[in-house]
């Protein structure tokens, strides 16, 4: 038997404005796929400047696909993100390669991720307390994106990207993510 979490769960004992973030969070859907992205100008907006950042960032260069080479597909993961009183706080769309599809050896040799230790974290901002250091927080975009490639790696076109030259991939200069 079926119970529906609405007959046990409430949100009345929360305050209105936990109330008011919760049911702003609930309303905004996500896109999964491309197709549905599109229809949005909103999401086409957001596309549009992940292309615009990842050609100012020479992501790629347009190439003819080498015969003894096989593309590697993309997709776009999209993510709202929210204030604290839920207003919308900006849309993400992010270019994604199906790293899943690379072969060890072929396609790369090594993995790396980046990744700080939450001991080293916290060590870090206890002498930033003790000697009273000011700290800012900042998100740097596409942060990981800037390192070069070693491999060579070709990508199909993303969805909604314009060539005018049919039959082209990109030769991948930098990282995408989900690339090992």
């Amino acid at each position: 038997m079926l119970c529906p979490i609405a007959n046990y769960v409430t949100c009345t004992n929360f305050f209105v404005s936990h109330q008011n973030f919760l049911a702003a969070i609930t309303k905004e859907t996500k896109p999964k796929y491309y197709h549905e992205a599109v229809k949005d100008p909103r999401w086409r907006d957001t596309m549009a400047e992940e292309i615009q950042v990842l050609e100012k960032n020479s992501t790629w260069v347009l190439e003819d696909l080498p015969p003894e080479k096989k593309p590697i597909s993309c997709k776009w993961v999209y993510r709202v993100t929210y204030n604290s009183d839920g207003s919308i706080q900006w849309f993400k769309a992010r270019l994604a390669i199906w790293g899943d599809h690379e072969v060890e050896g072929f396609d790369y040799n090594e993995t790396f991720a980046p990744v700080a230790k939450l001991i080293n974290v916290r060590c870090f901002l206890s002498v930033a307390i003790a000697k009273g250091w000011d700290l800012h927080q900042l998100d740097v975009n596409n942060a990981f994106l800037h390192g070069d490639l070693k491999e060579e790696v070709y990508m199909t076109l993303p969805l909604g990207f314009i060539c005018n030259t049919p039959a082209k991939v990109c030769h991948l200069q930098k990282s995408l993510y989900g690339l090992h």
